[in-house]
């Protein structure tokens, strides 16, 4: 089965019920089943192939929704990319991976010297470019056994992989996923991220069991809050960044018809999930999403007694936390985070490497670094690579982070480490005020600090910055 399958499912058996609500209205699921064949017979007709490598650029709505499901129905193979990627990063793409072609809509900001052909659909115009040195005899990931969908990782530390996935990967994690979702035709989702980034354990399994998807045309909290109460969301699905926008509105605005509240991408703290709790009368629960997995582990049991830990592992999963040697560690001490199950990628891209070469004895090592309760909760410390040694003591951005960010003049903050040279590596934050406000006495954030971290992990530096570098996933990029 391919992973347009679903969708025609769901278009048999829901044909007239809202798949997706964008800027143009509401399309229903026999809409976007014509929609997606459609766009399949035209790309056949322009020259796509099976086994061809598409990337697929634009914003999110009904047409990038469509135009990647066509892309499958090929049987090529997608590429979803954010219309905000730049031109030296397609560039790279296409150098590094073999692509055959792009379609991209009219906001794509990168630009691509090709041969092209104009694809018009309504209210919007795409183009499909057949790439000069592609070799269409050359199948796309060839490596891996019917691949279906490529997506980058997010580049944090500014190296970004191409994680492949095939259609019965897609199966096996959506469906594991939603074993504990368990949304269906009657769910209504608020959608405020990048479709790029979240596509597979989201927009897919979404479509697969019948759900309805309202698509925010930015995510500014009035924006939020008036989607989801017009269209009666039942989920919002959202990053750390929007719970602090939406902790941040004033109105007084509930949003009653919610029955899940998702957060994504990276780690929140328990002080920000209380006041979202508090807001808006719902808790939050967090979600260990990772694109060579899927996602593997969620708290909706503990969500309001423990909202800062990730959660449990899902029923088909299972992870451990070890030491560096491989070691089993016991509960409570803090290691590196491994995990298996169904649906684990099938390769990476370039270098292309498959499945049982990535890993090891059937486990996906994550980078994270985690403790597990006796009972099973999983709670982040942070990532190996970025941690910050004090004097011997471990210090993780993300947890420095965390409190800086509860700071209500806070926006933003980054948390590194520098070299001091009698003292050795000592805590810095670059920090993003809400609302341009002009920076104030540095000694009310460290005393800030101060009654909520231990001496060695308050910053010993703190730098006021209009912007801070972001993936296009909403998560910081570290050095």
């Amino acid at each position: 089965m391919k992973v347009p399958d679903f969708l025609y499912q769901s278009a048999r058996h829901w044909p007239n019920n809202p798949a997706v609500i964008d800027e143009w209205g509401m399309v229903t699921y026999a809409e976007l089943d014509a929609l997606v064949r459609q766009i399949a017979a035209n790309l056949r007709a322009l020259g796509i192939k099976p086994h061809m490598g598409v990337a697929v650029i634009g914003r999110n709505s009904r047409y990038f929704i469509a135009q990647c499901f066509a892309v499958m129905e090929c049987g090529a193979v997608v590429i979803p990319l954010s219309n905000e990627i730049t031109t030296d990063e397609v560039n790279d793409i296409i150098k590094t991976t073999g692509l055959h072609a792009i379609l991209a809509d009219q906001t794509t900001k990168a630009h691509f010297s090709s041969a092209a052909e104009l694809i018009t659909l309504t209210h919007q115009e795409w183009r499909l470019c057949f790439l000069k040195n592609a070799d269409d005899t050359m199948p796309f990931a060839a490596h891996v056994k019917n691949p279906a969908l490529v997506r980058f990782t997010s580049g944090t530390t500014r190296i970004s992989k191409g994680v492949v996935l095939s259609h019965d990967s897609i199966s096996e994690r959506t469906e594991s996923a939603n074993r504990v979702l368990q949304l269906g035709p009657a769910d209504t989702i608020t959608w405020v991220l990048s479709m790029a980034y979240h596509f597979v354990v989201t927009i897919i399994l979404y479509l697969r069991y019948g759900s309805s998807i309202v698509i925010c045309k930015n995510f500014m909290a009035d924006t939020i809050i008036e989607n989801t109460n017009r269209h009666q969301s039942t989920l919002l699905y959202c990053s750390p960044l929007h719970i602090r926008l939406l902790i941040n509105d004033r109105s007084g605005r509930k949003m009653p018809s919610l029955k899940q509240v998702i957060s994504t991408s990276v780690s929140i703290s328990r002080a920000q999930c209380q006041a979202f709790s508090d807001r808006f009368d719902i808790p939050v629960s967090q979600a260990y999403g990772i694109i060579e997995i899927g996602l593997p582990i969620l708290n909706v049991e503990k969500n309001e007694d423990y909202p800062e830990a990730i959660g449990y592992v899902l029923a088909d999963y299972q992870a451990h936390i070890i030491d560096d040697q491989g070691n089993v560690l016991p509960a409570g001490r803090t290691g590196h985070l491994i995990i298996r199950g169904p649906g684990m990628l099938d390769g990476y891209l370039d270098p292309p490497c498959t499945r049982e070469e990535i890993l090891k004895n059937g486990w996906f090592h994550t980078g994270d670094l985690a403790s597990m309760d006796i009972d099973g909760l999983i709670r982040i410390a942070g990532r190996k690579k970025s941690m910050i040694n004090v004097a011997g003591n471990k210090v993780f951005p993300e947890e420095v982070e965390a409190v800086l960010n509860q700071h209500p003049a806070v926006k933003l903050c980054r948390i590194s480490g520098y070299m001091h040279g009698f003292l050795g590596e000592r805590v810095q934050a670059e920090i993003v005020l809400f609302n341009g406000e002009k920076p104030f006495d540095v000694e009310e954030l460290i005393n800030f600090c101060r009654h909520r971290l231990s001496p060695y992990k308050i910053p010993q530096k703190i730098n006021f910055v209009e912007a801070l570098p972001m993936t296009h996933s909403q998560k910081l990029i570290r050095y």
